[in-house]
């Protein structure tokens, strides 16, 4: 019987699998979404909940995916979890979305930002060419020995986590402090219970989305009964901690007037934190910091193509890796998505129209802790999750309202968001399915 811990095929380390999930996670949204919140929600305390709630949403549910890979240690993800738990149709259809709009578009989005930031450091760029540099640039290093990859990723992951501690500290430095209180004052208890604080709570839970990054490559994490829960616990308390204080230090140093209902409220605190060229260092800054973002990506989405071209005779093409293992094939087809996404700039669409059906795989992966319990309670399972029931249950309570939301204030999107999925099932039923030990049965023997 194969050593899971031993495969040379498992050449990540917990290290590489922590700071794929810290750069999956901290990306534009934690400098973008600060504007539309203190807007309804004037208040230090209720804003520094919001994303306090925010991240024990994302815990709970980093620690039920942390059992389910390493009850199931196999790369892909949804696709596998649900493929394994319900049926390999489910598996399938989440694997497509993962595939395209949940990971292709999503590095679009990371790229048009970094060219978008860059022209404000360097006003003459085209941001289109930028966002295509950076994109091209960070292929071929995650084309080349895994080593160079895995190098690559923790060093712009640490910088990243550096330049954000950066900020940080200058805030705290800042010499101007504006007038917010982070203590409970009369009246935050009525605006936490409030529906600003719902709607705000929605895209919280969009800047946190990539707590369960490391899953999605847990076939190549070595030790992954240790390694996967402590990547995306750790992870996932790492930016908590980076999330709260980014906004503090953002409440602390920026008058309300010049943040909300802005986008880029990074560049707006700019000037308060850094002096008259502040604009143009948090511009850099924040462009360093994407670099990160777009090879964390572009790492796990190839390694989903890979799973499904394993278990379908008619994907057996993107299965294909070269001599260090690495997902040539794949790595290329996601390329070529991105590219396609910067020139016609329709991803943003299609990203919309998916987020319902990526939070509802999110909410079925967490209930097959649940019914993986129910069907087979003999497994080996190295990691229980931590608070079982009441973690999961936290999670799904939070994601059904979530997806309640989504549903009744985007309902085309959600709908068009369906029928991707349903085209997924299309697809599953042309493939010829193709038999692979590989994946964990759950008929007992």
């Amino acid at each position: 019987m194969t050593d899971l811990h031993a495969s040379p095929t498992r050449r990540i380390s917990g290290l590489t699998a922590t700071s794929i999930v810290v750069a999956n996670m901290v990306g534009t949204g934690i400098f973008t979404s600060l504007g539309f919140q203190i807007g309804d929600l004037p208040s230090g305390f209720a804003i520094l909940m919001l994303w306090l709630i925010g991240g024990v949403c994302a815990m709970c549910g980093a620690l039920c995916y942390a059992e389910l890979a390493t009850t199931l240690p196999r790369s892909g993800g949804e696709y596998h979890f649900l493929g394994t738990i319900y049926h390999p149709a489910l598996g399938f259809m989440a694997g497509w979305i993962s595939a395209t709009a949940g990971f292709a578009a999503p590095v679009a989005l990371a790229a048009m930002a970094f060219g978008n930031y860059l022209t404000g450091v360097l006003p003459g760029v085209s941001p289109l060419l930028a966002s295509l540099a950076v994109v091209w640039l960070a292929t071929p290093l995650l084309l080349a020995d895994g080593k160079w990859g895995s190098r690559f990723q923790n060093a712009m992951t640490v910088l990243k986590v550096v330049l954000i501690l950066g900020v940080i500290v200058a805030g705290y430095c800042a010499g101007h402090a504006q007038p917010v209180s982070f203590l409970p004052r009369p009246g935050d208890g009525g605006l936490i219970a409030s529906g600003p604080f719902a709607v705000s709570l929605v895209y919280v839970m969009f800047a946190y989305s990539g707590w369960n990054a490391s899953t999605y490559i847990a076939g190549e994490v070595r030790n992954p009964s240790r390694m996967i829960p402590l990547s995306v616990g750790v992870g996932t308390l790492v930016v908590t901690g980076l999330y709260l204080a980014v906004n503090a230090v953002l409440m602390r140093s920026t008058p309300v007037a010049e943040m909300a209902g802005k986008v880029e409220v990074a560049l707006a605190a700019g000037p308060h934190l850094f002096g008259p060229a502040g604009t143009r260092i948090m511009a850099g800054l924040i462009c360093l910091g994407l670099v990160s973002t777009v090879s964390a990506m572009m790492w796990i989405g190839p390694r989903v193509m890979v799973v499904m071209g394993e278990d379908l005779r008619g994907l057996r093409w993107f299965a294909g890796r070269n001599p260090h293992g690495t997902p040539v094939r794949a790595t290329l087809v996601q390329f070529a998505l991105v590219n396609l996404f910067l020139l016609t700039a329709r991803f943003e669409q299609v990203l919309t129209c998916a987020t319902f059906v990526l939070q509802l795989c999110s909410f079925l992966t967490v209930l097959g802790v649940f019914v993986l319990r129910c069907r087979r309670p003999d497994l080996a399972r190295p990691y229980r999750t931590w608070g079982y029931p009441v973690t999961p249950l936290v999670f799904l309570a939070v994601t059904a309202w979530m997806l309640w939301h989504i549903l009744c204030s985007k309902p085309h999107e959600s709908l068009v968001g369906l029928g991707i999925a349903a085209l997924g099932l299309i697809l599953y039923l042309l493939s010829v399915k193709n038999p692979t030990p590989s994946r964990p049965s759950l008929t007992p023997p």
